[in-house]
């Protein structure tokens, strides 16, 4: 009994550190989670729509890796928030970080979306965010997927 104790104090001891580290962390996990469920519907939605076969192992395998890829994201943010922010006073490093991460992931959501409603426009995120930090137009992050080169592709199909 007494050495059942002990191991149950050693795991408890050792387990702790961990679960104070991703106790903050859980608002970035959900937000993930929420993420690969929104993506995967408008993949699918935009895979219907080019006539692509949907494999649930496929979709499934996909989100299980999309989910392990972020459990990785958030833990680096947090690592990050936790030395970094933390000697440099910028306490929302974590945040900052994840920012960037799931602004890749919401423009797959949109561009899934805007390909699912046929809407031939896309966002480019590299533009959006230097935009948001310059505070320029923003026009210039949604390009048009019927102008190539400065010609409508309508026009040159004729």
């Amino acid at each position: 009994m007494q050495e059942r104790n002990i191991i149950n104090g050693i795991a408890a001891a050792s387990v702790a550190p961990f679960l104070e580290f991703y106790d903050k962390l859980i608002p970035y996990l959900l937000v993930a989670l929420a993420l690969i469920i929104t993506d995967s519907r408008f993949g699918v939605a935009a895979a219907r729509v080019r006539g692509e076969a949907i494999r649930p192992s496929r979709k499934w395998r996909r989100a299980m890796n999309k989910l392990v890829d972020y459990i990785c994201w958030v833990t680096l943010a947090g690592l990050f928030g936790n030395t970094f922010g933390t000697i440099f006073h910028i306490p929302i490093l974590s945040a900052i970080m994840l920012l960037f991460v799931y602004g890749i992931e919401l423009s797959s959501i949109v561009n899934n979306y805007l390909e699912y409603k046929h809407i031939h426009k896309h966002i480019d995120i590299t533009k959006l965010f230097l935009k948001l930090f310059k505070r320029e137009d923003m026009a210039e992050v949604i390009i048009d997927d019927n102008i190539q080169d400065g010609k409508d592709q309508d026009n040159s199909e004729r």
